[in-house]
């Protein structure tokens, strides 16, 4: 059992780079791979974790990129990141200085609901660079607006509600060059969420391959077991390689989000790796790379 796609508090997720690993080898994972929000903060904790825990666990550097897209969203992840690259760090101030942007409209929207709250006081309650959506989520938690998380993005923070502000997002070009500059792999991640009729699918995944993203996120909790033979259909055809992935963002913050596990709670087999996402990396070894050398 493996996973290639997970999150820690360096983005929104609920366990530090650390603990994610811990959690990672606790569940006997073979291969992990952590893909924090436009951030790679949490990579040398978790490189250095994984090889200190003797286990024999392969670490997978990652990212999780949000691409400017007319409509959903377009999340590209780089994996098998060796180097923290000058283009890669551009992208991730732009990306950074874009959400900062982001979460000073959400907090003037609070402000206008009656929430006394300003965007430094925001930032302060956390010790991520990456502030998003889940911590505005878990605020409103904290002084009784909401019950629990889940509530505030079903009233306030998902998509059309009154706190609702849309990311902008990187260019695909930009963050592709950036990804392949820090010897990693562009991946569309969570195909669904592109928000594309499957009567339109092949062609949009075909423009978005020949912008040189080379392999697919077929397989994720937000896809049926049937749609994620589909995607994978459609990922072959355009000579993309497949991952899976849990999208894991911690224990108890999605029901259909559990380690080492994707759509219909099905176990992600190890051939995501080894069978499609290695050969393309070459000679990978996560303890040659600058996360775990620096």
């Amino acid at each position: 059992m493996i996973d290639l796609h997970s999150h820690s508090t360096a983005s929104d997720g609920l366990f530090s780079p650390k603990e994610s690993a811990e959690y990672a080898i606790q569940k006997n994972l073979k291969v992990w791979a952590l893909t924090d929000h436009d951030t790679t903060d949490g990579l040398s904790e978790a490189a250095k974790t994984c090889a200190e825990s003797g286990s024999g666990i392969i670490f997978v550097p990652g990212i999780e990129i949000n691409i400017r897209w007319p409509s959903g969203e377009f999340h590209l992840l780089g994996m098998g990141l060796r180097k923290n690259s000058e283009e890669l760090k551009d992208v991730v101030a732009s990306t950074t200085e874009s959400r900062r942007k982001r979460n000073q409209e959400i907090v003037e929207r609070m402000q206008k609901d009656g929430i006394e709250i300003t965007l430094d006081e925001i930032e302060s309650m956390f010790s991520e660079s990456q502030i998003g959506r889940p911590h505005f989520a878990s605020f409103l938690l904290k002084i009784g607006k909401v019950k629990h998380r889940q509530e505030a993005f079903d009233r306030f923070l998902g998509k059309g509600r009154p706190y609702y502000v849309a990311h902008e997002g990187e260019d695909l070009d930009v963050a592709v060059s950036a990804i392949r500059s820090a010897g990693g792999l562009p991946v569309l991640a969570h195909p669904l969420s592109l928000y594309v009729s499957w009567g339109k699918m092949d062609e949009t995944i075909e423009k978005i391959r020949n912008h040189g993203v080379e392999g697919m996120e077929a397989w994720h909790p937000a896809a049926r077991i049937n749609e994620g033979f589909k995607l994978e259909e459609v990922a072959r055809k355009f000579g993309m390689f497949v991952t899976a992935g849990s999208d894991f963002h911690g224990k108890g913050v999605r029901a259909d989000r559990h380690l080492g596990r994707t759509s219909g709670d099905r176990k992600i087999e190890d051939r995501f790796w080894f069978e499609e996402l290695a050969p393309h990396l070459g000679d990978f070894d996560y303890k040659e790379t600058e996360w775990y050398k620096y």
